[in-house]
This record gives C-alpha cells, structure tokens and sequence, in this order.
C-alpha cells in the first residue's frame, strides 16, 4: 500500500493549476488527486514530476465508496502519468 498524506491548504486554495502542481513538486509531493476533469488539457503533465489522478465526481460519499479503486489508481501511478477513475 503506498504512503500518503494531506497536504493542509496554507493559501495554497488561491493558486492555479500551474501554481499549484509547482508548489505540489517543491513540497516533493509524488502524486496529486483532482476532480478537474479539464487538467489533462490545461497543464503539460508529461512534463512534470508530479502525477495525477482525476476523479469524475466532487461527491465525497461517492469518492469514499469508491474508495478501493482510488488506491488501485495510486498504485498505478508508479508506471503511469494521469489516470482517470470512474466513480459510478
């Protein structure tokens, strides 16, 4: 199972895409978790050091039941850059 921790807000709720994936890598963050369905579009993550996990719904319940297919996608991070998950 891989480690994780939050990452308290800090004033990091006022920076943009951008901003926040560079703050993200210089906190030596590995991956980072989003409901933006657009960010795929908006950033060049291929080449940044950070992944990220794009999850199709902002509904916590929903994320939380869904819960095991969140770990599956960090542990598919180790070999890829963006996964997209499916919250029915």
């Amino acid at each position: 199972m891989p480690e994780y921790a939050a990452w308290p807000n800090r004033g990091r709720s006022t920076l943009a895409n951008g901003a926040l994936l560079q703050a993200a890598e210089d906190a030596a963050f590995e991956i980072m978790s989003t409901t933006d369905p657009q960010l795929q579009y908006q950033q060049n993550l291929p080449t940044r050091r950070i992944a990220a996990i794009v999850l199709t719904t902002t509904s916590w319940p929903r994320i939380r039941a869904a819960s095991a297919r969140v770990v599956h996608a960090v542990t598919a991070m180790l070999r890829l850059r963006r996964v997209l998950v499916e919250i029915p």
